[in-house]
């Protein structure tokens, strides 16, 4: 993959809906998922691509730095909002990176209702926000195991003990 192209999978709020509208009306099958993913590790690699085998598309909801600063605190994020973007989209089983500011993707999800969400399974689905909506419009609502020992925040503290 080229440079270009993953830049090109890299799209605003704005392009959302017509991301994944062009996608299902080919027939196929959309799913979402979002994070901060600050620090990609391996166990976001193995999340995204269980997330990706569930579907035909995997659209990636990446919160923006003002939105990670809100959520981890003011020395988060580790790596801006476009490196972290560019990171993903590298990723040939992820098909688009919307950013999202706000807290949570609720409104990002009521625009690209995906025929399937996905979390990790520290969430119960009915905990899950945009479940509702998604289950509403006919979709599914999954979730999905972290491989255990990786996180960012962990990450960070180890580098931090050096």
């Amino acid at each position: 993959m080229s440079y270009k192209e993953s830049i090109n999978k890299i799209h605003t709020f704005e392009q959302a809906k017509n991301v994944s509208e062009n996608w299902k009306s080919k027939g196929e099958k959309v799913v979402f998922t979002n994070g901060c993913f600050d620090l990609v590790h391996v166990g976001h690699v193995d999340y995204l691509e269980k997330a990706r085998k569930l579907g035909d598309r995997l659209i990636v909801g990446l919160n923006t730095d003002n939105s990670v600063k809100r959520l981890k605190g003011d020395s988060r994020p580790v790596n801006n909002e476009m490196f972290r973007a560019r990171i993903l989209a590298s990723m040939q089983f992820i098909d688009a990176v919307i950013f999202f500011d706000q807290d949570t993707p609720q409104e990002l999800i009521t625009e690209v209702l995906p025929n399937i969400l996905v979390k990790g399974d520290d969430y119960k689905i009915s905990e899950i926000v945009g479940a509702k909506e998604v289950i509403a419009n006919g979709g599914k609502v999954q979730t999905i195991a972290f491989v255990e020992g990786y996180s960012s925040t962990k990450l960070i503290e180890k580098i931090k003990a050096l």
